[in-house]
């Protein structure tokens, strides 16, 4: 009998040592590794691009430039004044896209671009300007309060300006042939406006198709072929530093000849 009791009691014993030891381990193994101190996960952004709906046509929108008249101007300042129709500089374009993308706060306005640089924005009609001598090409066009070009025949001012008497930085551009001009995204941008950015610019004596003629945008690396003259909202795009190259090219992929016809910009997203 005392035999039995004692192998009992060593079975019991046993037992209860193994579920300690169980408990033990299981929670060493909890204390090592928290849910809490799992790493997270990171899920890297993808960059789309897609087609800018809702803005106004205005396809009856008018520019064009008064002065100056002559193609030869002297160095210095330059009175620029432009004429306008059927279109409000200043005003507020009506459109969803001014709550979208970045929205100018002083309305409407012209996009001066020479010789394919980064665009200087203008409120009014006539300014000044003091430009560098030498031969330049001159594109301004309307742009709505969020800096989307009008893109129509008449919107549009295209003009050969050479400075000084003795210019010679001649760019060697032909824009009677198809021309590509850079226009958005430009600058720095911040807070919500780094969500969505415009890709927008001005294609002359073009057309873009699936089977002829398209602007590649290469973003970040990522490729896309733009088919459409149509302006294209930028999704996905870490903060920092972001470039755009826009090239127009042939069916082929080809870069169609002009120094205009590949640019590459740099903008910046913070938070």
């Amino acid at each position: 009998m005392k035999k039995h009791t004692t192998t009992l009691l060593s079975s019991l014993v046993l037992i209860a040592f193994t579920v300690t030891s169980c408990k033990e381990n299981t929670s060493s193994v909890n204390e090592a590794s928290p849910e809490s101190e799992k790493p997270a996960e990171v899920v890297a952004k993808k960059i789309t691009i897609s087609k800018l709906e809702n803005s106004p046509a205005y396809s009856d929108a008018v520019l064009k430039i008064e002065s100056p008249s002559a193609e030869n101007i002297k160095t210095g300042e330059t009175d620029f004044n432009f004429k306008v129709e059927n279109y409000e500089l200043g005003a507020q374009t009506d459109s969803p896209n001014v709550q979208l993308l970045a929205n100018s706060g002083k309305g409407q306005h012209i996009h001066f671009i020479l010789n394919n640089e980064p665009y200087s924005a203008h409120y009014e009609s006539a300014f000044a300007k003091a430009l560098p001598e030498g031969t330049h090409h001159l594109v301004a066009f309307l742009s709505r309060s969020y800096h989307e070009s009008v893109k129509n025949e008449n919107s549009v001012v295209v003009k050969k300006l050479v400075v000084g008497d003795s210019p010679e930085n001649e760019t060697g551009v032909n824009v009677e042939e198809p021309t590509l001009i850079y226009s958005r995204p430009k600058g720095t941008y911040s807070g919500k406006d780094t969500e969505n950015l415009l890709l927008d610019f001005f294609v002359l004596n073009t057309k873009l198709s699936e089977s002829g003629n398209k602007v590649r945008a290469t973003i970040n690396g990522e490729q896309f072929e733009i088919t459409e003259w149509a302006p294209q909202v930028i999704r996905g795009l870490p903060m920092g530093e972001v470039t755009i190259m826009l090239e127009l090219i042939d069916s082929k992929g080809n870069v169609l000849d002009g120094p205009f016809n590949k640019v590459t910009r740099t903008v910046v997203l913070k938070e």
